[in-house]
């Protein structure tokens, strides 16, 4: 997640010229991470098919292209044309001053302080490297290598793409993204002629799947639907994350569906919804002038939105030990006031964070 943060004497330039299509589509993306995380625990507790189940469904399903727009929109802001492609010694040290400490900070606070103190987990050496390597020391550390990996070819990519305009750029990203989708129905279609064929990532290749998804942020950026195509946009997005939600609670009746395109960030049809709602997402919340406070405010939660990601699961493993309706994950109810209890403490830390020096580093 690229943070943009600008000067105070800037602000004003800021509140003028900022486009906020891009702050308030990473606003709603990450509180759609943190539906995804708290609901997807009510699944896991709940009865198949109840109502219960459904309800928790719709607020996790129905937003599975958070994570690609994340990407999207990484590559809209690293990727824009420039006059002068950066050297890449200095592309480096920047974004590692900001992501290296949060990856070592963060990967022993959910190894050491989660699962080991709060979890009471046994945590041999093997267990340890297995974790790390596998990029499952929590649910959501997986995206920092991830971005990290995406930084390492950003540079390159940038030259390709210097000088080669949106033509270059579309192509390049219509490429990687249908092998991307070509590879991913190989599981399914394995699985359906009786051999399995998975596919495995670890923290050195987490990335690779994800170049289309950055390309096409570069690739979308300058593009206003309008009208009837915007419209027609809409409707795709809300009928793709019904489609996903269909799919994911009728397995049985999917069938061919399930082989193609599962429900999964890298399918075709999550491509397909990532992208409507990037384009419509932008076009509709370019057109809105907001009053220099609110601007700020929404830069301000937009820069938050990486600290949000880190900590989210920090605060409801808190809430979940230490409030037995949660613990027990059956209520619907609970769950909603879960989630905006984790989505409020969850901004105002980072937002307090990135106020005080040492915090700023690693949120």
């Amino acid at each position: 997640m690229t943070v943009l943060r600008s000067r105070p004497e800037d602000s004003a330039a800021v509140a003028s010229t900022r486009d906020y299509s891009l702050d308030i589509l990473r606003i709603l993306s990450i509180c759609g991470v943190v539906a995804i995380h708290l609901f997807a625990y009510v699944l896991g507790h709940s009865e198949p098919q109840s109502r219960n189940w459904w309800l928790a469904a719709g607020m996790d399903i129905p937003f599975v292209w958070v994570v690609p727009v994340f990407v999207m929109i990484s590559g809209a802001l690293l990727l824009a044309p420039q006059k002068q492609v950066q050297e890449p010694r200095s592309f480096y040290r920047k974004r590692a001053v900001r992501l290296l400490p949060a990856l070592i900070v963060w990967h022993l606070v959910y190894l050491v302080g989660v699962r080991w103190l709060m979890r009471g987990e046994d945590l041999p050496p093997a267990r340890v490297a297995q974790l790390l390597l596998d990029g499952s020391t929590f649910s959501q550390l997986y995206f920092l290598w991830l971005i990290l990996g995406l930084y390492a070819v950003a540079p390159l990519i940038m030259s390709f793409l210097q000088g080669g305009g949106q033509r270059r750029a579309r192509a390049l990203a219509a490429t990687l993204l249908a092998a991307t989708a070509l590879v991913y129905m190989v599981p399914g279609i394995a699985a359906s002629l009786g051999f399995a064929r998975p596919i495995s990532l670890n923290i050195f290749t987490y990335w690779l799947p994800y170049v289309g998804y950055f390309v096409a942020g570069r690739a979308l950026r300058d593009v206003k639907l309008n009208g009837r195509s915007l419209f027609a946009a809409v409707v795709v997005a809300l009928g793709v994350a019904a489609l996903c939600l269909w799919q994911y609670g009728h397995q049985a009746q999917a069938g061919l569906l399930n082989v193609v395109s599962p429900v999964s960030y890298l399918s075709l049809s999550v491509m397909m919804l990532a992208a409507v709602v990037f384009l419509s997402g932008k076009s509709i919340f370019s057109r809105l002038t907001p009053s220099p406070r609110t601007g700020r405010m929404l830069v301000t939660l937009s820069g938050a939105s990486f600290g949000v990601f880190l900590v989210h699961l920090l605060v409801f493993e808190v809430i979940r030990l230490n409030v037995p309706a949660v613990f027990d994950g059956r209520s619907i109810l609970v769950a909603f006031a879960s989630f905006a209890a984790t989505l409020v403490i969850s901004f105002a830390v980072s937002v307090l964070a990135a106020r005080i020096p040492f915090l700023r580093n690693i949120f």
